[in-house]
């Protein structure tokens, strides 16, 4: 990467009014990310508070199950909140602090960003706000209640879709309106320079955990690495300390909803074309006048109409693939895991079990795959069974 661009992705697309505040927040990680201190305070909150390292976990059952390659899973889900995005809450929110900023806005949609935001911002005493749109308050009504019961204001996004592109379009707004006392935490590796390096960088210790532990466990490196994919931070941050080790093949598994033959889909680098969105250059799911096209995935964490520029540029040189995998095949990986591990992921988390649970068999009993399990599913539970015609109670 140079200058904030990842080939031709990347970039600030913003407001002159935002300009500021972005070269601020550049300015202030380049000093703090390595500055002992800071490092120091951030590991001891990630070991301390946030339960890290997570564990890797060998998949006996579902490895003889599907009879091919050595499955691990990396346990996010074990994560104080239940997923990854508490990795870089903590990261950026302590970056905030030392800015001197009092004030936290994020924008969620599965809602597990809101509620690592809202944790962090009780833990460190600041004012939170975070957006969401209607249709995903209501897919998670549980995670908006924890979000509210840790004094955060949740405000619902109403326009356009109502999904997780209009909260990211609501909270840049109201950042432009803010900006001296407030930090816009931004939950992906999206929007513009510097927070897709950012993310990937607090996210990073994934990647990172799963090479120590993999070495301990197996003496090398995993053969496959598989990942979820909607912005894209736990698998950049899965991804990222592999690029270089090019015998680790590196798989993100996209939200094809109910295929990528129709227009239900979030699959951006299967359907989607190059665009700027969101302050940034990448791909995006786009209509025939170039407008950003509504989408669709029973995961509202995965349903967005784009993709962090460093995945699309992965995808460009060929170092990782990006596949879709539809809400069926999700939900069906939601139940085996279940069934078999005893493991309840998140539904997000479940596409790439989905995949890994098509590709296992095909592969050699002495490979090893890892699948970042990127949240835990107590979230879904409601949505799952009515997918499949049952009510249950909250």
């Amino acid at each position: 990467m140079s200058n904030g661009r990842f080939g031709v992705h990347g970039g600030q697309y913003i407001p002159e009014t935002l300009m500021n505040a972005v070269i601020e927040l550049e300015e202030a990680y380049n000093k703090f990310k390595d500055d002992p201190q800071f490092k120091a305070e951030l590991k001891d909150l990630l070991d301390n508070y946030a339960n890290r390292p997570s564990l890797l976990y060998y998949a006996e059952r579902m490895t003889k199950d599907l009879g091919g390659a050595k499955i691990y899973l990396k346990r996010e889900d074990l994560n104080h909140t239940g997923a990854h995005k508490i990795n870089n809450a903590l990261g950026q929110a302590l970056l905030a602090k030392k800015m001197g900023k009092t004030r936290l806005i994020a924008e969620t949609g599965a809602g597990q960003h809101g509620v690592a935001t809202a944790t962090v911002a009780a833990l460190l005493n600041m004012e939170c706000h975070v957006y969401m749109g209607v249709e995903d308050m209501e897919r998670q009504a549980l995670n908006v209640y924890r979000m509210r019961l840790m004094g955060t204001e949740v405000h619902g996004v109403s326009s356009g879709t109502g999904t997780l592109k209009d909260a990211v379009s609501e909270c840049m707004r109201e950042w432009t309106n803010r900006i001296e006392d407030t930090h816009y935490l931004l939950g992906s590796c999206m929007g513009p320079h510097p927070f897709p390096e950012i993310v990937r960088d607090f996210q990073s210790v994934i990647g990172n955990e799963i090479i120590d532990q993999c070495m301990e466990a197996e003496g090398r490196y995993p053969d496959y690495v598989l990942a979820c994919v909607g912005g894209g931070s736990n698998a950049i941050g899965t991804f990222y300390p592999f690029i270089e080790h090019e015998d680790t093949k590196l798989i993100g598994c996209e939200a094809a909803g109910r295929g990528i033959d129709t227009f239900e889909t979030a699959a951006t680098i299967n359907t989607g074309s190059l665009g700027i969105f969101h302050g940034m250059k990448s791909y995006f799911c786009q209509d025939e006048f170039g407008q950003i096209a509504p989408v669709y995935s029973i995961s509202a964490g995965l349903d967005y109409p784009g993709i962090g520029p460093e995945h699309a540029w992965l995808h460009d040189i060929g170092r990782a693939q990006y596949v879709p995998v539809t809400d069926e095949e999700a939900v069906c990986a939601f139940e085996y895991l279940s069934r078999t591990e005893g493991i309840i992921p998140a539904i997000e988390s479940a596409h790439a079990v989905a995949h890994a649970m098509k590709i296992a068999p095909t592969l050699s009993k002495d490979q090893i795959m890892v699948i970042t399990l990127s949240g835990r599913g107590d979230k879904d539970c409601v949505a799952m069974a009515r997918y499949r015609g049952e009510d249950i109670n909250e």
